[in-house]
């Protein structure tokens, strides 16, 4: 069975599972979903008894459930043990699956001590500096993907032991609220608060094999299914007793929990490879990309050109890829490098002149915003040479902003039929329209803010975003739309908890400007070549989807 494992190592590495882009951040968009399913599958064929062979002559597990009963009793007898108030039978018709020769059931609360921690209150009163405090143990003690705790951060007064309970080295602890059901083993002596359960084990139950028991999906269901129902999921200390686990021969768990580990290690290399892997990817695509827009003059640019083109195939084939091209793309696009320029286009400089003396005639009207004293553009403001015909401008010289209008959540109308805008796109509807042409709006506030969208023909927008206004005679809306978005407009949000930006911040940012015709031309390109990244994208995701249902798929062969 382990060769369903090593056979497929490919699979496993190339199942990736996309992660929701929201919030902040975007060099993280993947999760291993394939070595995640990969580690289910070791731990799950693990407890199914498929993951090692069986020993004839290894003592079988009714010989040990003997010795554990009397290791129970001693305990008992001793006081270290409470005497359970019911013993919890096992109906053999309703057993999960079968069990390999020389197993057992068992029933965790019948082999093994478990009771809820306690509480001192208030804690604050009980922490100590003292060196002779007990530990106390806290989920904040635990380490990502450790399953022993060792140390704590803080110690309290003996005198707060009648309100909480003891753990000794070896104890299990499980966390029994909040992320119920994980497990670690404790290598100190301490106290634990009602956040934990403590799991005493009988000595027949090798640590290292209950560990992998507790993570195993099966278990996980089990804890899912008790959890289930509360306000707030936690694990009842009586349900784990319920908890039935199936317990091989003592030698078996042994070699059952070195097998887990051995494959566990391989998992954890396939990880790093992807890792690895995942990073020089992306290093190499940017870095040819980067070639592109760094090009000095039209020879180097078709020789960066050719050297991606020649491996198109081996460099885009990850979603993060095609959105690093679509990236350059824009750049390209703002930076005059996208379509040839025709020297019969109207320049620029008589566009700006245009709009300038427009800009002139309405504020003498009352009609547009007072001028702003914006500087004249240093050299080292323009980071590369425009092509002939372009012009540098300020934000500020080309487009006005105004907030929108303090439309709320609760003042919508969800029957109507009017987009809403806010900060991120459409965010509700309305019955209303402020703007009654397609507008271009600008995320004002918070994380959306800087992103830049264009309204259908009617549409509200909300003081989360900036309406653009600007002279259509010259520029043209899908052109501003690129252009906008290829300018960083988040690098000059104020440094506020609640990101915001304002027209002092983006009227002086520098953009070049090309001749009309040239913005027509720029957005037919862009238009074209942004489908076919898209295209491209779902062609990817198809792909992935079909890795994942084939990962799942083995799975479900392998421990049917």
């Amino acid at each position: 069975m382990v060769d369903v494992i090593t056979e497929n190592l490919d699979l496993w590495s190339a199942a990736m599972l996309n992660k929701s882009t929201a919030g902040r951040g975007t060099s993280d968009k993947q999760t291993a979903y394939g070595i995640k399913k990969l580690r289910d599958l070791i731990l799950e064929l693990a407890v199914l008894g498929k993951l090692v062979s069986q020993d004839p002559n290894d003592i079988p597990a009714r010989e040990l459930l003997k010795e554990i009963e009397s290791e129970k009793q001693g305990f008992i007898k001793a006081g270290k043990f409470k005497a359970p108030k019911t013993t919890l039978d096992i109906d053999p018709n309703k057993l999960p699956y079968i069990l390999p020769i020389g197993w057992e059931w068992i029933r965790l609360g019948n082999c093994s001590q478990i009771e809820r921690g306690g509480s001192p209150r208030p804690i604050e009163a009980y922490l100590t500096n003292d060196v002779d405090g007990l530990n106390w143990i806290k989920i904040g003690d635990t380490q990502k993907g450790c399953k022993f705790i060792t140390s704590t951060r803080e110690k309290i007064k003996k005198e707060g032991l009648v309100k909480t309970r003891m753990v000794y080295p070896g104890d299990f602890l499980l966390t029994n609220s909040m992320s119920f059901g994980r497990p670690y083993i404790s290598m100190i002596e301490g106290c634990i608060h009602d956040g934990w359960l403590r799991i005493h084990p009988p000595a027949l139950l090798d640590k290292d094999y209950l560990y992998n028991l507790l993570q195993s999906p099966y278990v996980t269901r089990f804890f899912a299914k008790a959890a289930a129902g509360a306000v707030v999921q936690n694990l009842n200390a009586d349900k784990v007793r319920e908890l039935l686990i199936a317990l091989p021969p003592f030698e078996e768990q042994k070699r059952i929990a070195a097998k887990v580990d051995e494959l566990m290690a391989l998992c954890d290399q396939l990880e790093q490879q992807q890792t690895d892997n995942i990073a020089a990817h992306q290093t190499l695509v940017q870095t040819l990309l980067d070639t592109l827009t760094q090009a000095a003059d039209g020879w180097e640019f078709e020789q960066a050109w050719s050297r991606i083109a020649d491996h198109f195939d081996t460099l885009f084939t990850t979603e993060t890829s095609i959105d690093q091209l679509k990236q350059t793309l824009l750049q390209l696009a703002v930076m005059g490098k996208l379509v040839p320029q025709d020297s019969s286009d109207e320049p620029a400089i008589d566009l700006l002149r245009r709009i300038t003396s427009e800009r002139i005639q309405s504020t003498k009207q009352g009609k547009g915003r007072q001028e702003i004293d914006l500087p004249s553009i240093d050299e080292e403001e323009t980071p590369y040479k425009l092509p002939n015909g372009w012009e540098w401008v300020r934000l500020g010289q080309i487009i006005n902003i105004s907030s929108g209008d303090g439309l709320t959540s609760t003042m919508m109308n969800s029957a109507g039929d009017i987009p809403v805008y806010g900060g991120n796109g459409v965010t509700g509807y309305h019955d209303k329209a402020n703007v009654t042409t397609p507008t271009l709006v600008i995320g004002r506030v918070g994380y959306y803010c800087g992103s830049v969208h264009i309204t259908p023909e009617s549409a509200w927008v909300t003081d989360n975003a900036f309406v653009t206004t600007f002279s259509k005679n010259n520029i043209y809306l899908n052109f501003l739309n690129w252009l906008l978005k290829g300018t960083n407009l988040k690098e000059n949000e104020n440094a506020t908890a609640q990101p915001v930006i304002s027209g002092r911040k983006v009227y002086p940012i520098v953009v070049g400007l090309p001749p009309k015709n040239e913005q027509h031309r720029i957005v037919a390109k862009l238009d074209e070549l942004m489908t076919l990244c898209d295209t491209l994208k779902s062609h990817i995701a198809a792909a992935q989807t079909t890795q994942l249902q084939i990962a799942d798929a083995i799975v479900e062969q392998a421990v049917a």
